[in-house]
């Protein structure tokens, strides 16, 4: 079987070439946007800690939903294609970052913010000067959850018309070209294996850079 995949790599390279590129263009837009607004809704719920119950269950209920059906339920107002796709992978690459974003700005410990309060720091400043960063090793780890997973999901897009390497899964389905079906998948673990490794490598760089600071 191994042989035979590799045997179709070379045979077809053209082809899982382009579908990796769209892969990474489908999942890496929905990473960009994910990133940006879990950040800040993870920012909004730590300095306003009344809205963080009514926004992590939100995002948490969203999470629940099976992906499969959740790209079903937004057909009828995006349509087919990678829009739609990007949408739903966006919406499910949410709660990672909120989350860890939340937990590593509230761990912080409160003499720290205090003794900032004390030099005549201003809100915004502490965010920026001491907040965030210390919280990024956190934050960092629920980045790297989400890229594996939104990669990962991105997969079942083709089900719904859009592009990526879950079209080759697809077509392997449905011509029982069992061959062509692992060949779509292994790609994409691939993808999701270097994903985690360098932003975990980011990620103990940072810790160290910290560790050294302190």
């Amino acid at each position: 079987m191994i042989k035979q995949v590799f045997q179709m790599y070379i045979e077809r390279g053209d082809f899982f070439i382009q579908l990796t590129l769209e892969h990474l263009k489908i999942s890496g837009s929905a990473i960009l946007i994910g990133a940006m607004i879990g950040l800040v809704l993870g920012v909004i719920i730590s300095e306003y800690k009344k809205t963080s119950p009514m926004i992590l269950g939100l995002t948490n209920f969203i999470y629940t939903i099976p992906s499969i059906s959740l790209l079903g339920l937004l057909i009828p107002f995006s349509g087919i294609g990678n829009t739609t796709a990007i949408i739903a992978l966006t919406v499910y690459a949410l709660l990672p970052m909120v989350r860890n974003t939340h937990a590593g700005i509230v761990s912080i410990d409160p003499a720290i913010i205090e003794a900032a309060k004390g030099m005549g720091s201003t809100p915004f400043e502490i965010l920026y000067k001491i907040k965030l960063p210390l919280a990024t090793t956190i934050i960092l780890a629920g980045f790297k959850n989400m890229v594996v997973m939104t990669i990962a999901l991105a997969g079942i897009a083709s089900f719904i018309g859009a592009g990526g390497l879950g079209v080759a899964i697809y077509r392997g389905i449905t011509t029982n070209n069992m061959v062509m079906t692992v060949a779509g998948s292994l790609l994409i673990a691939f993808l999701a294996l270097v994903s985690d490794f360098l932003i975990g490598s980011l990620e103990k760089s940072v810790e160290r850079k910290w560790r050294m600071k302190r």
